[in-house]
């Protein structure tokens, strides 16, 4: 049963990644083939590059039909939505925190299942996490990405790791770290929208060619 939930987890992670993906198409008033392109693109973008590090072959989305599935009818039914009503302005960011917590605590699971280190998780978990971001960004025209702003994501990201890490560590259940770590990548990635919070950004003193 927890392996079953965290699979749907996973879908749910997966869906709001692909409506993302179609989301920032609308925003950057791509046609739909383009929205399906960023659906895919955002959604297994950062699987794909983690199994890649970890040499796991076949990538897992290539005889997932299921998951190919969720991502396709996700995408036309928000492709679908948006022909008839208008999103709120921040509709792009929400979904986009539940594909970035969901994703993160799958990606630290994969990390754990396949031996590597602690630290190794952490990093793997982060890059699942925010890959299909980096690539969706790119894609869309829309330079630098979210995650090279000073926007609370990264960050989030690697609080969620670290959350699950430790519970794991602690002997919680599967899906109960799944839960408590995923809340926490998604209250703090939408508190910061919330309250306005940003990381600082690069300081120093200007060069004098720069004057």
């Amino acid at each position: 049963m927890p392996g079953r939930m965290l699979h749907l987890l996973y879908l749910a992670g997966i869906a709001a990644f692909a409506a993302s993906g179609v989301l920032a198409a609308h925003r950057a008033r791509l046609d739909p083939f383009g929205g399906l392109v960023l659906a895919f693109a955002a959604a297994v973008s950062g699987g794909t590059l983690r199994d890649l590090i970890l040499d796991r072959h076949p990538l897992y989305w290539t005889h997932d039909r299921v998951l190919l599935t969720v991502i396709a009818v996700t995408a036309v039914a928000t492709m679908f939505f948006l022909h008839h009503r208008e999103l709120p302005r921040r509709s792009l960011m929400t979904v986009d925190a539940v594909g970035l917590a969901v994703v993160t605590v799958i990606g630290a699971r994969a990390a754990l299942d396949a031996g590597v280190t602690p630290f190794a998780a952490v990093l793997l978990a982060v890059v699942t996490g925010v890959t299909g971001e980096v690539v969706r960004d790119v894609l869309c025209g829309e330079f630098p990405p979210l995650l090279l702003r000073e926007e609370v994501y990264a960050t989030a990201a690697l609080l969620g790791a670290v959350c699950y890490l430790l519970l794991d560590r602690l002997g919680t259940g599967p899906t109960t770290a799944a839960v408590v770590a995923a809340s926490t990548v998604f209250a703090a990635r939408i508190g910061a929208l919330h309250f306005g919070l940003h990381l600082p950004r690069l300081a120093g003193r200007p060069r004098a060619d720069d004057s």
